[in-house]
């Protein structure tokens, strides 16, 4: 493995750290509708724990309500208690096939909660890329102790990979910032 093949893992691996963190972002509460908020939420279906998302069809009605559409008969009585059950504090009403979901209005404390809840999200993220930085660092050493790279070699490669290292916590630092806006707004 040479010291680019190194980067560009390491870039690929970060990359992937800063995908997953923006998946975790759209499951905590806003005081808005998101489809993505009942993904975690699952309904038993013939003897299996599976997705609402894979027994029904989840939309917005408006910017306060999901919609859950079940593709069976016999599925809205489940899928309204699963909501219900849920961590997520929400409180379904069926209206025939439809199940309305609204979301409540979040107190300034609970705002203040999503918001460390979201900081939390964004160190361990963080924390995730420093230790691929870590392990690209270890992997350049191993060369130079190989004789594979030279001594300037190893000081070019980390110097890259602290700046690759830099944008992306960078990148994570907006998507935190954006997202307190976002569960700040009233």
């Amino acid at each position: 493995m040479t010291i680019a093949d190194i980067r560009k893992t390491t870039e690929a691996k970060m990359n992937q750290s800063i995908a997953s963190f923006r998946t975790s972002l759209t499951k905590i509460r806003t005081g808005r509708a998101n489809p993505a908020l009942l993904d975690q939420v699952h309904v038993e279906y013939y003897g299996s724990m599976v997705p609402i998302s894979q027994v029904a069809n989840v939309a917005l009605l408006d910017a306060r309500t999901i919609s859950v559409q079940p593709w069976e008969k016999g599925l809205g009585a489940k899928i309204e208690k699963a909501i219900r059950e849920s961590d997520l504090g929400l409180n379904p009403a069926a209206m025939g096939d439809l199940i309305r979901v609204p979301m409540p209005p979040m107190s300034e404390e609970r705002r203040r909660e999503m918001t460390k809840l979201v900081r939390n999200e964004g160190e361990s993220a963080k924390i995730a890329v420093r230790n691929l930085r870590r392990d690209a660092n270890e992997a350049v050493k191993k060369l130079v102790k190989d004789k594979l790279a030279s001594e300037d070699e190893q000081k070019r490669a980390e110097t890259e990979i602290q700046k690759v290292t830099d944008s992306h916590i960078t990148e994570i630092d907006k998507l935190v910032t954006a997202k307190e806006a976002e569960i700040m707004a009233v």
